[in-house]
């Protein structure tokens, strides 16, 4: 997949929050998803970057294959 999320999880990890508070606002399927580096919509990106009030940029990088 081009799309990483890594950056999400280093994210939390400064935070000092765990991926588990992100079922807060998102499914335990789409964080699963997310964990593996699968495609998931908009919306959800919409509704991480609103939680952590950051930008896509902060969560996710596009990497060419």
């Amino acid at each position: 997949m081009p799309l990483r999320y890594y950056r999400l999880f280093d994210l939390l990890a400064r935070r000092g929050m765990k991926k588990t508070d992100l079922l807060q606002i998102i499914s335990s399927p789409t964080l699963a998803k997310l964990s593996k580096g699968e495609p998931v919509n908009t919306e959800v990106i919409c509704k991480i970057c609103a939680f952590l009030d950051c930008q896509p940029e902060d969560i996710m990088e596009y990497v060419k294959e």
